[in-house]
């Protein structure tokens, strides 16, 4: 047993990828419509960040909408860094979505840890928990449909999303903190694993039950035949981008699963980057809880599409068949 989640990310880092940002966003589609007509019932996830060298996707609402018109069974987690946006802006967006989709959409609400991004968009990063408790409490009124007040203004946010109540909240972070608020005041948790029992032993104390992501049993997995041959080719583009999210981490005063590293074999070595045989694969996922972790990173840093198609189709065809797949 297993869940799936499949990131999208849309970054084409200049003198790594092969691509351009077009190409990488037409091959986000492409595997998108693909993934879809197999049937499996995974998770798409769709990262945010703002004004990166590499054209990191900004406006993930943007991209799962083009992929929801294209798709009939995946499920669409969209990251949403809620103090940086209008939360009656994120309200309406959403509620499309989720008739564009047929339901298929699910939040993942994010407190942001990049400074420069909270210089971009002007906010305090003390503010952070109460943006983010001022701003689930704004989606959940909004997505009644009635009138409510907001900041001292009567809102009211037509249509009304089509599951009901509302879509599913997740909610992120990278403290016990955000844990804890996640077991409170949202539906569900996504994080690193060290922070499940901080989430757990709240929704406890709260008395709700939890709904989140276990341990990462495979985090980022590379299904391939010659693990030592593609990691030679992995390694460049999973080299920028752990050295990427750490530099932010640092700047940020903030741990993380992302460590610098220079070398490729010490990084392979850390784990964070599986290049594995279906059968390798396949030894551990009996042990798998229903909900560990599987994330695939296809297009990782504009990864080059022959490797990326690869790594994917070999998943699909020699590994998803032979486990149980569940949405968490």
């Amino acid at each position: 047993m297993a869940y799936v989640q499949i990131r999208y990310e849309c970054r084409a880092p200049a003198g790594l990828s092969p691509m351009s940002p077009e190409e990488v966003y037409d091959t986000t589609l492409e595997q998108i419509a693909w993934i879809d007509a197999q049937g499996f019932p995974v998770t798409l996830n769709f990262g945010e960040h703002h004004g990166t060298d590499d054209g990191y996707m900004p406006s993930p609402l943007t991209l799962a909408a083009a992929a929801a018109a294209i798709t009939r069974h995946v499920r669409l987690l969209v990251n949403v860094v809620l103090p940086f946006r209008n939360p009656l802006h994120v309200a309406e967006d959403a509620a499309v979505l989720d008739h564009i989709s047929k339901g298929r959409v699910q939040l993942l609400l994010m407190g942001g840890f990049v400074t420069e991004e909270f210089a971009t968009f002007g906010a305090d990063p003390a503010e952070r928990g109460a943006l983010m408790e001022e701003g689930v409490r704004v989606l959940r009124d909004a997505w009644t449909g009635e009138p409510f007040e907001y900041r001292g203004r009567r809102c009211r946010v037509t249509p009304r999303p089509l599951q009901r109540p509302h879509p599913p909240l997740f909610m992120g972070g990278a403290t016990p903190a955000a844990a804890r608020r996640a077991a409170r005041i949202g539906d569900g948790f996504i994080a690193v694993s060290s922070l499940n029992p901080h989430y757990v032993a709240e929704c406890a104390a709260v008395g709700r039950a939890p709904r989140y992501q276990g341990e990462m049993a495979y985090s980022y997995l590379f299904v391939c035949e010659d693990p030592d041959r593609t990691w030679q080719r992995l390694a460049p583009f999973c080299l920028g981008e752990t050295n990427m999210y750490a530099r932010w981490q640092a700047g940020a005063s903030q741990g993380g699963m992302f460590k610098p590293a220079t070398d490729a074999d010490a990084l392979r070595a850390l784990g964070i980057y599986q290049p594995l045989t279906p059968d390798e694969v396949l030894a551990r996922a009996p042990s798998l809880a229903p909900n560990d972790g599987i994330v695939l990173h296809p297009l990782i840093s504009g990864l080059e599409k022959e490797l990326s198609w690869e790594t994917l189709r070999l998943f699909f065809r020699e590994v998803a068949p032979r486990i149980d797949i569940r949405h968490l």
